[in-house]
C-alpha cells in the first residue's frame, strides 16, 4: 500500500509518539518539542516505518481535549520532523480541524478512531487525499469499557468497518487509500480481544490492509499480571499472532523487538511454508 509517496512492505511498524499528559503508557514523557523529537529520532532508528503522532489521549476515561489544544501539541512536531522523518507521518485525530492543518504541516496519514464520524471528517479526508485508517469503537473513550457487549464480536466489527468503508467510498474516498483496525480494547473486553485476535484473517475479507495496535495494552496486563513498561515480551508476541493473521502494520511502542519479531514472521511467510 502507498501512504503518502512511499510504498510500504507488510509487515510494517508503526512507531507510537504520544505528545500527551495522559496517554495509559508513556503519558507525559514526550510532551515537550525537544522530548517528542528525541524519541522520534530513537523510533526511526529502530526500524519503524510509519510515525503516528497523537495529540489527544484515547485511552479508556479519557477526557476530550480542544482542537487547539491538539494543533498546539502536534503541529511544531510535525513541522520540525519535516527534514528528519524518511517515513509517512500519521495523525491520530478525528477532529477535521487538526486533519487540515496536520496535513498542511506534513502529514500524509489520518489515523482516526472515531472512523471519520465526527461532522465534516468524511469530506475533509476526500479533499485532502491522504490515505486514513478506519478504527472500530464502540462507545466513547469516556465511557467505552463499561460492560460492553456483543453477540459476535468479529462479525460486528467487520459489519462496522464494511460500512464504514462504503461512506468513504460515497464521498469519494479511494479504497486503496483506507486501512482498517479493529480497535482492540475500545469497548471491548479482554475476552473480546482475544476472540478479535484469534480471528483476525476474517477481517481480510472487506479488502483492506488492516493494522493492528495491541501494544502494552490491559489485556496483556491482564494475562501476564504486569504493568505496561512491562509487557513487551506479551506485545510482541501479539504482534507476531496477529502478523500471521493477517494484519499488515503494527502499532507498537516498542519498536526495535517488534521490527525484529516481524522479519522473522515475514522470513517464513515468503519462504511459501504453510505459516
Amino acid at each position: 500500500m502507498r501512504i503518502g509517496d512511499r510504498v510500504l512492505d507488510f509487515p510494517t511498524v508503526m512507531g507510537v509518539l504520544n505528545v500527551t499528559p495522559d496517554s495509559f503508557s508513556d503519558g507525559g514523557k514526550f510532551l515537550g518539542r525537544d522530548a517528542a523529537l528525541r524519541q522520534a529520532e530513537a523510533l526511526l532508528a529502530a526500524g519503524a516505518g510509519i510515525l503516528d503522532i497523537g495529540g489527544e489521549s484515547t485511552r479508556p476515561g479519557a477526557r476530550p481535549v480542544s482542537a487547539a489544544q491538539e494543533l498546539e501539541r502536534v503541529i511544531p512536531l510535525l513541522e520540525a520532523l519535516q527534514g528528519l522523518a524518511d517515513v509517512p507521518l500519521s495523525v491520530d485525530t478525528s477532529k477535521p480541524e487538526v486533519m487540515r492543518s496536520a496535513v498542511a504541516a506534513g502529514a500524509s496519514m489520518i489515523n482516526d478512531v472515531r472512523a471519520l464520524r465526527e461532522e465534516g471528517a468524511l469530506e475533509t479526508v476526500a479533499e485532502l487525499g491522504v490515505s486514513v485508517c478506519l478504527m472500530h469503537m464502540l462507545g466513547e473513550p469516556r465511557s467505552m469499557q463499561h460492560k460492553p457487549v456483543y453477540k459476535d464480536v468479529t462479525q460486528e466489527v467487520a459489519a462496522f468497518l464494511g460500512e464504514r468503508l462504503e461512506c468513504c467510498h460515497n464521498v469519494g474516498i479511494e479504497a486503496d487509500r483506507v486501512l482498517l483496525d479493529p480497535g482492540f480494547g475500545f469497548g471491548k473486553t479482554h475476552a473480546h480481544n482475544i476472540e478479535l485476535l484469534a480471528n483476525l484473517r476474517a477481517l481480510r475479507r472487506l479488502g483492506r490492509p488492516l493494522l493492528v495496535g495491541l501494544s502494552r495494552k490491559s489485556t496483556l496486563g491482564a494475562l501476564t499480571g504486569r504493568d505496561p513498561a512491562d509487557r513487551v515480551a506479551a506485545s510482541v508476541a501479539a504482534a507476531v499472532i496477529a502478523a500471521m493473521n493477517g494484519a499488515d502494520i503494527i502499532r507498537a511502542h516498542d519498536v526495535a523487538e517488534t521490527v525484529d519479531a516481524l522479519r522473522v514472521v515475514a522470513a517464513c511467510m515468503h519462504s511459501g511454508s504453510s505459516l
